[in-house]
């Protein structure tokens, strides 16, 4: 039978073990998110919780039809800051953060679908209404119900190391369309995509896998 006392001592390494499995599973292979938006409905839901694969970050294989998160390329939301003065609670928060619990609040993020990849041109629209990848009309069957492929005119050529992005929900969206004049054009560098969303992991009624739809295939 284990004694208590060794139980104690064992602790300890246990807990920073566990600590440093977590940051490596979180820096290597799954990170979890919020979506504080509607912007990806109905594919994501305002308050969902998503896990999100890292691999194809890692090994810069993301394709057309990616639900991507990424960090804000440049300034495509506001600043936001801890507004907590409870120092426990702000102790708490940095540990979520440190172990991938929660999101780095230094670091903004979003969540979108790739529409376009390096070398993509797309145009905005042919005259059925649909967006163009490359000269092929596109349907896009995750558009939220009621929404246009896109209200605003574009003709855009995907630039290497970077991605053309929108969201589902077009009419709530602040996506690639509304940021050409930024330092990026609007594009998104591959170097500030996190990952691939793979499935909404809460709440229970929402979870499902998330499937990649490239509607050129």
């Amino acid at each position: 039978m284990r004694r208590k006392g060794s139980l104690l001592r064992e602790l300890p390494i246990l807990v920073v073990v566990a600590l440093v499995v977590s940051l490596l599973i979180k820096t290597f292979l799954v990170q979890f998110f919020y979506i504080p938006s509607g912007s990806m409905e109905n594919t994501l839901q305002i308050k969902d919780r998503v896990a999100v694969n890292k691999l194809p970050f890692l090994s810069r294989n993301i394709s057309r039809g990616d639900v991507v998160v990424f960090r804000d390329p440049a300034g495509w939301l506001p600043e936001i800051s801890d507004t907590s003065s409870n120092k426990y609670i702000s102790t708490l928060k940095t540990g979520l953060v440190a172990v991938g619990v929660l999101p780095n609040p230094a670091k903004q993020y979003l969540v979108k679908r790739v529409i376009g990849v390096a070398g993509d041109r797309i145009v905005c629209c042919d005259k059925a209404g649909l967006l163009t990848v490359n000269g092929y009309g596109i349907t896009e069957p995750y558009i939220f119900e009621g929404n246009k492929p896109s209200e605003m005119n574009f003709d855009i050529t995907v630039p290497k190391g970077k991605v053309w992005v929108m969201g589902d929900h077009r009419g709530a969206s602040a996506d690639s369309r509304y940021h050409q004049d930024d330092v990026n054009k609007g594009f998104v560098p591959l170097s500030r995509v996190t990952g691939r969303v793979v499935a909404v992991i809460w709440p229970f009624k929402n979870i499902t896998y998330v499937p990649k739809i490239d509607v050129l295939k």
